[in-house]
């Protein structure tokens, strides 16, 4: 069921307004150009009065000039008219060319400069005779009925004025030779027009606005409008809501993936699971290759240990991890030494592994800044209050971050490994 005038409260959106200019629906103001075509006609009759009454006087006498020629030889009677014709065109063209600019000129300042051919297309939905008997019974087209003929009746009252105030000086012409008359004509024309373009004038300053309110009342939305436009715009919300969980299903089984070539997996024992990756030969730093809490946690955990990645139980260091890194990303140098130590945990683990010693390995426990653990709250809160100098100074200290993880010698297995057996 369509809405109602009355639910349409909301104003036009930009695509509807954009919508509704390709469909040719623009503010135009018929009374302003109405208004220009009379003003052109009036000035160009005042600045060129003399050549066009000269004009017109040359073409009246070589138009009635008796020829004997012309009736012995009626063929040359077409030649002659086209002549006339000419001479006639000369002297209206540049009228016609100043209306016709200063009606495309009316356009774009009422409405603004907007060219489209879909208003030619043929409709066959303006054939129904219902919708047709709408259109002519619409409030929009009654008020513009009204207004038409309160101008017409406006300027009907004012040319009867005009008339009879210059009616003497009309009855007067009929006595004049014809070169006295037709200046005298021009001058009575002109007289008469001026209050013409007047009445045009203040119509078309009342017009203007009124068309452009107009046009945005008609363009306003109703609620449902509003939203069923935010669906097609932003698409539907229960298909967005898939496409994000078909895309996180994507990303994780792409993050899944890497789990089985990670070096090591820390967790908090099934809350978080963080998994790490380093090679000294093309990585600076050790870098997060998945991550997650809760099942996917337990997940990441069940992946490592059916493809043989150690699992290590470091709560601090696991949520530290996952609060401060994200995926792909490097570790951040203030966990170096902590991951550092886990990372040497490993090497020593495969290497007593590959011995047969494996129990001889001892268990880490990497040391984690307090003010990294998520689940230290007096540290944290001792953070946020505390200065940025004293926080910079505390954060550069040797101690916690180093600026860089130390240079690894040829042949060992890597600087955080290193560090963590030192």
């Amino acid at each position: 069921m369509a809405d109602s005038a009355q639910d349409k409260k909301l104003p036009a959106s930009e695509r509807r307004i954009l919508k509704a200019r390709k469909e040719g629906q623009v503010a135009r103001s018929r009374d302003l150009g109405h208004f220009a075509i009379l003003a052109a006609g009036v000035s160009l009759v005042a600045y060129a009065a003399v050549d066009v009454m000269s004009g017109v006087a040359a073409l009246l006498k070589s138009g009635l000039r008796f020829d004997a020629e012309l009736l012995a030889q009626p063929a040359s009677m077409l030649g002659r008219l086209s002549e006339l014709a000419l001479h006639m065109m000369g002297l209206l063209l540049p009228l016609a060319v100043l209306i016709w600019l200063l009606a495309a000129a009316c356009g774009v300042l009422s409405g603004g400069w907007n060219f489209t051919t879909e208003p030619l297309l043929p409709k066959f939905s303006k054939l129904n005779p219902i919708a047709g008997l709408g259109r002519v019974f619409s409030g929009h087209q009654l008020g513009e009925t009204l207004k038409s003929c309160l101008l017409a009746l406006l300027l009907a009252t004012v040319g009867a004025l005009v008339l009879r105030a210059q009616w003497a000086e009309y009855a007067q012409l009929l006595a004049m030779p014809l070169p006295a008359a037709l200046p005298k004509a021009g001058d009575l024309v002109l007289n008469g027009l001026l209050p013409l373009g007047a009445v045009l004038g203040v119509f078309a300053l009342v017009d203007v606005p009124l068309q452009r309110h107009l046009l945005q009342q008609r363009l306003r939305m109703s609620v449902q409008e509003a939203k069923q436009e935010s669906k097609e715009v932003e698409g539907n919300a229960q298909v967005k809501q898939q496409m994000r969980a078909r895309m996180r299903e994507m990303a994780n089984r792409r993050m899944m993936a890497k789990v089985p070539g990670a070096d090591l997996v820390v967790m908090n024992p099934s809350h978080y699971a963080v998994a790490l990756k380093y090679d000294d030969a093309t990585m600076s730093a050790p870098r997060v290759v998945a991550k997650g809490a809760d099942l996917v946690a337990l997940r990441i955990r069940d992946l490592a240990r059916e493809h043989g990645v150690p699992v290590l139980q470091a709560p601090p260091l696991a949520r530290a991890l996952y609060a401060h890194t994200e995926l792909d990303a490097e570790v951040p140098a203030r966990l170096f030494a902590a991951v550092a130590q886990v990372l040497a945990w490993v090497y020593q683990l495969r290497e007593a592994m590959a011995s047969g010693r494996a129990a001889a390995v001892a268990t880490p426990t990497p040391d984690v800044p307090a003010d990294l653990d998520p689940a230290n709250t007096s540290a944290n809160t001792s953070a946020n209050t505390s200065s940025n100098t004293s926080a910079n100074t505390a954060t550069n200290t040797p101690a916690d971050t180093p600026d860089k993880p130390p240079a690894a010698p040829p042949g060992s297995p890597g600087a955080f490994a290193k560090d963590a057996e030192l």
